[in-house]
């Protein structure tokens, strides 16, 4: 079997509110953040801060909390959008900046907002394998950097992060069965145009082609379209129902798109976990802050199975249950 044995989550220390926000644009009110999107603040790397520095950092902390030894990771798995180079991957550093053995594998998945799900999806298979024990999964995105200055809609809604898990042979959650999905047509409703080989970044400040653009409109219409039927089809390879699950965790993407999400499948408010106020949309960590959180603040709320999903850029989607043991 293959386990969840702990999350530990790092956030930078720079906070951008929402007044702040209404002090650079003032007809964009701190209210109507609230209300639109359900954040008050979000955490934002430092201009010298990057994805690497961010996963090191909730690495190191994920073993001041939980006591594990570094020498026993045996393979590392970062996802993010945002890497340091073009290469080498972001692992590779990582590896080098925690002390982890060099004996341990290391590699990058690039994915966003499902890329908790997809890693914990090759995490397991790989513990399934019985080549490796402990794998680390670590989420870690600087979407601040992809934003224009001028781009008040995608300010408000991101934030940085960096989370790690561990994935072995014992754990606190059992990890079940998996459902994911994939439609590339949907890839230009949320892109950065001018990245990597096909278009480069021009030097144009104000060519948005250089920053993340976002068809909020058309992530509304993908999520309704396949985000339900995928969530139920998991519960059924799970032997689970709306009834027997006890929570359900999915990508904090905002609370307009999760409340009309929880109204279409009809799951009740008690068993909804939006934990996203604080922090924002942290692309690939907002399922495991959002586990995190929750968790600690009602350590004693039943919470013996859960659904967790992800599901925006590609489009991609995915979800999985968890069972506590």
């Amino acid at each position: 079997m293959e386990y969840i044995k702990g999350i530990s989550v790092y956030l930078p220390n720079d906070i951008v509110t929402n007044e702040q926000i209404t002090a650079e644009f003032p007809e964009w009110s701190g209210q109507k953040i609230l209300d639109k999107i359900g954040v008050q603040q979000r955490y934002i790397a430092q201009k010298n801060e990057f994805t690497s520095d961010m996963a090191a950092q909730a690495i190191r902390k994920f073993f001041e909390e939980y006591q594990i030894d570094k020498k026993d990771i045996d393979y590392l798995i970062v996802c993010t959008q945002t890497p340091d180079y073009q290469l080498p991957t972001t692992a590779c550093l990582v590896q080098q900046m925690v002390g982890f053995p060099t004996s341990c594998g290391a590699l990058d998945i690039n994915q966003g907002c499902s890329g908790y799900i997809y890693g914990l999806s090759l995490a397991k298979g790989l513990v399934a394998s019985g080549n490796f024990k402990n794998v680390l999964l670590v989420t870690a995105d600087v979407y601040s950097k992809l934003i224009h200055p001028k781009d008040k809609g995608n300010i408000s809604i991101f934030g940085d992060a960096a989370t790690a898990t561990l994935i072995s042979t014992s754990g606190q959650y059992r990890i079940g069965n998996f459902t994911m999905g994939t439609d590339g047509t949907g890839a230009e409703n949320l892109i950065v145009r001018n990245s990597a080989m096909r278009y480069s970044k021009t030097k144009d400040t104000n060519d948005m082609n250089n920053f993340l653009q976002m068809k909020g409109g058309e992530i509304f219409k993908f999520v309704i379209k396949y985000v339900p039927s995928m969530l139920f089809d998991n519960m059924k390879v799970n032997d689970q129902n709306i009834n027997t699950i006890d929570l359900f965790v999915f990508h904090q993407a905002n609370t307009f798109i999760l409340e009309k999400l929880r109204q279409e499948m009809k799951i009740p408010v008690e068993k909804y976990v939006l934990e996203m106020l604080n922090c924002g949309n942290t692309v690939s960590s907002s399922v495991p802050i959002a586990m995190k959180s929750h968790s600690d603040k009602y350590p004693h709320k039943k919470a013996d199975i859960l659904q967790i999903a992800g599901f925006g850029v590609g489009y991609s989607w995915g979800a999985v249950c968890l069972f506590k043991e």
